[in-house]
């Protein structure tokens, strides 16, 4: 089993280890063998207005759409876990159902219908638009994190902290949450990668100006095959590492 396993990530994670070289090569073409070494497409990527703008809006639109559809999608499962749903089973199979419609649903058609949506009220080209895009794309993950959580949790816990003279907020911040840290941690960092890596949504929504780093490297894509795409992707990869190293972290202090 765990020289299947092995066998299987190897698969995955080997053809992404091609661009690791090509972001070092000192040619202007993407191609191997690299005829030498050099990290100017580092340099570019790191002092290129473009790119740093372009960051600049990723990290913005993550940490906020994070802010925003964690604490929901908690908020969701929690209501679905300890409240009073009429109708049983049922009922909630098909709350959960709705809740993860935008994730189930192909991107172009969530785009499309979020544009014809926010063409009416005005949201399209503006950083509000693109933050509530990626709310409802990003809060059903915070929600299957934090219910995935609750299934093993004892709510006698809770009815022990009130005997014991808790306040239910007392009870809620000092009972529950801290068993919920690991997976509403989880949740946070699914929910950035997904906003930092979208696309699709981001192509129909953002206006002109608003270039997230994922829309930079299409945008690369379509006018020149540079080797400083190959170093965006290896910086991205570093930090989709370090985003699991800090969840790793939580989930120790947890």
């Amino acid at each position: 089993m765990r020289a299947f396993t092995g066998l299987v990530l190897a698969l995955l994670v080997l053809p992404l280890a091609a661009i690791v070289p090509l972001s070092f090569t000192s040619s202007e073409l993407l191609s191997l063998p690299i005829p030498g070494w050099s990290v100017r497409w580092y340099g570019e990527v790191l002092t290129d207005p473009r790119w740093l703008e372009a960051a600049r809006t990723s990290l913005l639109l993550g940490v906020l759409t994070v802010l925003i559809a964690v604490p929901l999608g908690t908020l969701a499962a929690l209501g679905l876990r300890f409240g009073r749903v009429p109708g049983g089973g049922g009922v909630r199979r098909g709350v959960i159902a709705v809740v993860l419609a935008p994730v189930v649903a192909p991107s172009v058609i969530t785009g499309l219908a979020m544009y014809l949506a926010f063409a009416q009220v005005g949201l399209t080209s503006t950083m509000t638009g693109l933050v509530v895009a990626h709310v409802v794309l990003c809060a059903p993950y915070g929600f299957t994190a934090v219910l995935a959580g609750l299934q093993g949790f004892d709510a006698s816990l809770l009815l022990a902290a009130r005997g014991l003279g808790a306040s239910p907020a007392g009870a809620v911040r000092r009972v529950l949450l801290p068993i919920l840290a690991p997976a509403v941690g989880a949740g946070a960092v699914f929910a950035f990668a997904i906003s930092f890596d979208e696309l699709v949504i981001t192509m129909f929504l953002a206006g002109p100006e608003q270039r997230t780093l994922p829309r930079q490297m299409y945008a690369g894509l379509r006018e020149t095959i540079s080797p400083a795409l190959a170093a965006a992707a290896v910086l991205l990869a570093g930090a989709s590492v370090g985003l699991l190293g800090v969840w790793r972290m939580v989930q120790r202090r947890a």
